[in-house]
């Protein structure tokens, strides 16, 4: 997971990304599809002015994206 979180430039922010993940009840799968998803949005529209709050935000909301791509793919694969 470090290698997802350093490639993309958030290392800084894997604690408070594993907290997040945490209360939401996220695993390891959802994390690192979560953290490209934000590195992503990041390339497109990056914070203005406090990154950590920003990174907080995405972050959540990609969360919630991620495990519902997993959830389909886990879907469509049992077809």
């Amino acid at each position: 997971m470090k290698d997802y979180f350093s490639t993309t430039g958030f290392i800084d922010l894997l604690p408070l990304a594993l907290k997040l993940a945490d209360q939401a009840g996220c695993g390891k799968n959802e994390i690192i599809e979560a953290i490209c998803k934000v590195a992503d949005k990041h390339k497109m529209y990056p914070p203005q002015r406090n990154r950590t709050a920003w990174f907080a935000r995405v972050f959540q909301e990609k969360l919630d994206e991620a495990r519902a791509d997993i959830l389909r793919r886990n879907y469509l694969q049992g077809l």
